[in-house]
C-alpha cells in the first residue's frame, strides 16, 4: 500500500492486455492502479514470451489479458488454436500470473478507426504494428470497462 493525501490506496499490479497474432503481438499495459490503460510496444510474435519473462521480472504483473477471436457469427476464427498453444506455454513459463480472455472483436477496425480519427496520415496508418499496439489497448479498455 502506499499513502497519498491521508488516503490508502491498495497496491495493485498491471494488467497487461495482448493482441497476439502470427508475425507480431501487440501489448498494452494499465497503470499500478488499473485505471488507465496504455499502449506499450509491440513484439515480434517469436520473442513475446522473452518479452513478458523480462516484463514481469521488473513490473508488478497482476493479469495477462489475451483477445479471444470471434467472427461475425460468434465462431472462433483460425487464429484460436495458435494462440491456446500459445497459452499453454505461457503459464508454463510465467505460472503465476493468472490468464483471462477477451472479446477481441471489432478491436482491429476501432484501431485503424483511432488512427483517422486522430489526424495519421495514411503513410502512418498503414504501420500495422502501430495497428496492433493499438487493438491491445482497446482489448484492455473494452476490459476495463466491463470490470
Amino acid at each position: 500500500m502506499f499513502r497519498h493525501k491521508s488516503v490508502f490506496l491498495p497496491y495493485m499490479g498491471r494488467l497487461l492486455a495482448i493482441d497476439y497474432g502470427s508475425k507480431r503481438s501487440g501489448i498494452a499495459v494499465t497503470d499500478e492502479l488499473q485505471i488507465i490503460a496504455s499502449g506499450l510496444t509491440t513484439v515480434n510474435t517469436k520473442e513475446l514470451i522473452s518479452f513478458l519473462k523480462t516484463y514481469c521480472s521488473k513490473e508488478s504483473v497482476e493479469l495477462f489479458l489475451i483477445g479471444l477471436p470471434k467472427q461475425m457469427n460468434n465462431e472462433l476464427s483460425e487464429s484460436e488454436p495458435l494462440i491456446l498453444k500459445f497459452i499453454k506455454k505461457l503459464k508454463k513459463e510465467i505460472s503465476h500470473i493468472t490468464i483471462e480472455r477477451v472479446d477481441e472483436r471489432f478491436t482491429s477496425k476501432m484501431a485503424f478507426q483511432t488512427m483517422i480519427d486522430s489526424g495519421l496520415k495514411k503513410k502512418q496508418r498503414q504501420n500495422k504494428a502501430l495497428v496492433d499496439e493499438i487493438s491491445a489497448t482497446l482489448i484492455l479498455q473494452s476490459y476495463l470497462h466491463n470490470k
